[in-house]
């Protein structure tokens, strides 16, 4: 079995690294950090440093299971990552779930089956970031069958489990995929995924129909499940989605440059999908309300760790690498964290937000006092903040010595170091 070869390979080298957690954080309101990152979380603006609580876990060496306290390293064994690649480890299920989409969105009118198919369609798929996540936290909690093991790479868990887990994982990617094309439309935007934006090719009104027929795919197969608790959180996403939206298109001067507003934002726009799809997860599962919301935990940081590096790189990507435009936030008009954090230190920058950026030397001014600030840097902080946090959910899971659960959870706790690492 592949897991295990793995991690023989782990044992063999005797090195097991988990996340531990000095972090820092700076410009949150103690309102939207006991609202989104909860109470334990809220920080003031004066705070510059905080040690987050360690907590006791097991982790495997060559001799057995020994309990150790964690820490973050920034520098990883080279070996170790090569061996446990978190995208390998579900390559197969991911190509399964891949298949699935594509014969899901099939439509009897051929122009709305080759829009609803246009990101699932191999090659444009993106990097299948959520459902990966998904499928390694389904891993990460599922309790082993004693007797009646069923075969396959995750023999150990209840194939009809699995397979309800995985309708999870299609579920999500169906909403992220819809949230994209009605995005691109409202944004009027000419690429995603390196290609053109399917608004682009085919026009406002065919992407918005695709989106909407997408989600109405979503809703079938979320009603298939019968469990009325995951409908209900699959249900406020697509609630959040669109108030996150609202919230970005109607905001007044002063809440486009409030931090609380923009992560308020930021949280429903992102992190509400894959933390209420991972609490899906552990609900299908039966597991306890306090593992239920250290996987929620776990999704709400991550997410917020992504969009906070995706925020930066649109500043320091290039459209090649992006697959989309970039500097495409701040020529809308959409203030991020790394023009938040610049403010603080150059208060100037209130003059030339107010004023917009349809004059495209406005758009410089504000890139040269980006430039001079610590924004980018800052916003890193912050990313790595909300990484080591998703880190430590996975880290206070109750303890487990099954080999599959522990290395899918050290494959999230990898997933969380490579946001922050990613370049694309």
């Amino acid at each position: 079995m592949f897991l295990r070869a793995v991690l023989r390979n782990l044992q063999a080298k005797r090195k097991v690294i988990v996340g531990g957690f000095y972090v820092s954080e700076k410009g949150f309101s103690r309102s939207f950090s006991n609202h989104v990152m909860g109470k334990n979380g809220s920080m003031d603006n004066t705070t510059q440093l905080k040690v987050l609580s360690l907590r006791e876990c097991s982790y495997l060496d060559y001799h057995g299971y020994h309990s150790a306290r964690h820490h973050v390293c920034e520098e990883k064994s080279s070996s170790v990552e090569e061996s446990l690649d978190p995208f390998s480890l579900v390559a197969d299920e991911l190509s399964a779930v891949g298949n699935r989409l594509r014969a899901m969105v099939v439509s009897e009118v051929p122009k709305l089956a080759s829009a609803a198919e246009y990101f699932f369609k191999m090659g444009v798929e993106g990097k299948r970031f959520r459902p990966t996540v998904l499928l390694l936290m389904a891993s990460a909690l599922n309790a082993p069958v004693v007797q009646g093991a069923t075969e396959g790479v995750f023999h150990g868990f209840s194939k009809e489990l699995r397979a309800r887990q995985q309708s999870i994982a299609e579920i999500t990617e169906m909403i992220h995929v819809a949230s994209l094309l009605h995005d691109d439309v409202l944004d009027d935007a000419e690429k995603r995924r390196g290609v053109g934006s399917l608004n682009f090719v085919m026009g406002n009104k065919v992407s918005v129909l695709a989106g909407d027929f997408l989600l109405s795919r979503a809703c079938v197969a979320l009603a298939s499940l019968k469990n009325t608790e995951v409908v209900t959180l699959l249900a406020t996403v697509v609630e959040h989605l669109v108030t996150g939206e609202t919230m970005q298109m109607t905001t007044t001067l002063e809440k486009r440059c409030s931090m609380e507003y923009y992560l308020q934002k930021t949280f429903y726009k992102t992190a509400s999908l894959i933390s209420n799809s991972c609490q899906a997860i552990a609900l299908l599962a039966d597991q306890s309300a306090q593992v239920s919301c250290l996987a929620y935990d776990y999704g709400k940081n991550l997410g917020l760790a992504f969009q906070l590096i995706d925020d930066v790189l649109d500043f320091t990507g290039t459209s090649l690498s992006l697959g989309k435009g970039s500097l495409s936030d701040i020529r809308q008009g959409i203030i991020t964290a790394p023009i938040l954090f610049a403010m603080e230190e150059f208060p100037q920058l209130d003059d030339i937000i107010n004023k917009g950026f349809d004059d495209p030397s406005n758009v410089d001014i504000a890139l040269h006092y980006l430039g001079k600030s610590q924004g980018i840097q800052r916003t890193r902080e912050l990313a790595s903040e909300h990484a080591n946090r998703a880190a430590d959910a996975i880290n206070s899971l109750p303890e487990s010595h099954d080999e599959d659960v522990l290395i899918s959870r050290r494959a999230l706790v990898i997933l969380t170091e490579r946001v922050i690492k990613r370049t694309k």
